[in-house]
């Protein structure tokens, strides 16, 4: 790659950035970006604010792209299903496809941003300066103002400036200031706080491994996801306000209490829960709205910093890193800076606001409905109509999680067909037995369009 390659600003050295920054040298840019933070390779990482990663075909796709997915294996942690723990102690659990390989993957975020980063910067030269800080933009030069941690500041041009920056994103909040851009953050009234469970004393899991483990609580829950160490990184999602809530927990009598009944299973395998509680914060989650993303030929927000979403379907990364495959994609298709950020929003931004959607849905099912036995009948009915129809039948989840050719717009839009269809034929079911399978398969056939028919609809960079 020459040195008088052209030139692009990135803000933000997460995964998606680094990831971006390797797709963009790959195209024969230079890349220079500005990351708020030391370098994560040579500090420790902070505790306590990160949700592991669940990383399902989209994401994979992406990695297997810059060729590091193979780099990654020895630290992912295959996960089956849903290991569901009920109140009463009955614990179930439910597999996420009807597949063999229908699984999705337990990784931690500060690895896969290691890796992706230290590819970026000894594999492809990309040129990351750490602890630099977007502190403005001027528009009237097109001149980003950045500030190092000694005092110092430099204006970079705009020509262009991709913002990867995450869901707190000051480029977003410059652009929506000064009216370039309609935004908004829109909290949800759960926050979360992040835990764990060791290994045994003899190295093994304290749960089963190959699963995601729920304990849904209608109103909030825990969840907890294995490491290849044996561990298990746990998360309860609960309200701030109200009871209970992170506010009512006041003191380590109250959150025993909240623990030992809520959750009786799991509590004796939490040995550092009390330390851990009072030392890790509450972690904020909501949704990022924007239109558009980009202005003109200067900026543009990917990933988190246009498009946040709430965890609950475990697809925050794996969006992410599509954004970075449509982008790069853009860039192939069109000629300049404008027309591809305009067509890049074109294609993604329907696609974000379903997943959107779906999460904050998800939310739902994950704490209350996954225990309602009407639930596990309409699932059971969805895999065996997938297993009857797959050209045209795919439960939502699988579409999302299993599926990367199926955009979440699509995924979006037959799910709420195949719900309506589902609750229909078993509303007076018990079990699968109960319900005439050839009969819901006419059904299906003569009110859900065949699955190619969805795509070709798609908008295309």
């Amino acid at each position: 790659m020459s040195g008088a390659a052209p030139l692009v600003t990135l803000v933000g050295a997460g995964p998606t950035g680094a990831l971006l920054a390797i797709l963009l040298r790959r195209r024969g840019f230079r890349v220079v970006v500005y990351e708020a933070r030391p370098d994560p390779r040579r500090h420790p990482e902070e505790s306590g604010r990160s949700i592991n990663l669940a990383l399902g075909a989209r994401g994979i796709r992406a990695l297997e792209r810059v060729e590091v997915l193979d780099r990654l294996r020895a630290g992912l942690v295959r996960m089956r299903g849903r290991c569901v723990h009920e109140r009463g102690g009955r614990i179930t659990l439910q597999p996420y496809g009807t597949r063999p390989d229908e699984t999705i993957y337990s990784i931690s975020r500060a690895a896969l941003g290691r890796l992706l980063l230290d590819v970026a910067v000894t594999e492809y030269g990309v040129d990351v300066r750490f602890e630099h800080r977007l502190e403005a933009i001027d528009w009237r030069t097109g001149h980003a103002v950045i500030g190092d941690s000694g005092g110092h500041r430099v204006e970079v041009p705009m020509r262009p400036l991709i913002a990867c920056d995450g869901a707190g994103s000051r480029v977003r909040r410059c652009l929506a200031e000064t009216h370039r851009i309609d935004a908004r953050e829109e909290p949800l009234e759960h926050g979360y706080k992040e835990l764990s469970i060791p290994a045994t004393a003899t190295g093994d899991a304290a749960l089963l491994r190959e699963a995601l483990h729920i304990w849904p609580r209608g109103d909030h829950m825990l969840i907890a996801l294995p490491n290849d160490d044996g561990s298990f990184t746990a998360t309860l999602f609960l309200r701030r306000h109200g009871s209970p809530s992170f506010e009512s927990l006041v003191d380590e009598r109250t959150t025993a209490q909240f623990f030992d009944s809520g959750f009786p299973d799991v509590a004796p395998l939490m040995p550092q829960r009390t330390a851990e509680w009072r030392e890790r914060p509450v972690g904020f989650l909501g949704t990022v709205r924007a239109t558009p993303w980009h202005h003109r030929d200067q900026v543009v927000l990917v990933g988190d910093a246009a498009h946040a979403v709430v965890p609950f379907h475990g697809q925050g990364m794996n969006c992410c890193f599509e954004d970075c495959l449509a982008l790069d994609e853009c860039i192939a298709a069109h000629p300049d800076w404008e027309s591809r950020f305009a067509a890049f929003y074109a294609q993604r931004k329907p696609n974000a606001d379903a997943i959107a959607a779906m999460s904050l849905e998800n939310y739902a099912e994950m704490r209350a409905k996954v225990v309602d036995p009407q639930f596990q009948v309409q699932s059971a009915l969805a895999h065996e109509l997938e297993r009857r129809l797959p050209d045209r039948f795919i439960p939502r989840y699988s579409m999302v999680m299993f599926h990367p050719e199926i955009p979440y717009q699509v995924a979006e839009r037959r799910g709420r067909v195949q719900a309506r269809l589902l609750a229909a034929l078993s509303a007076h079911a018990s079990s699968l037995a109960d319900i005439d399978l050839d009969a819901a398969q006419r059904i299906i056939e003569a009110e859900l369009v065949p699955l190619a028919q969805d795509l070709s609809s798609v908008t295309k960079v």
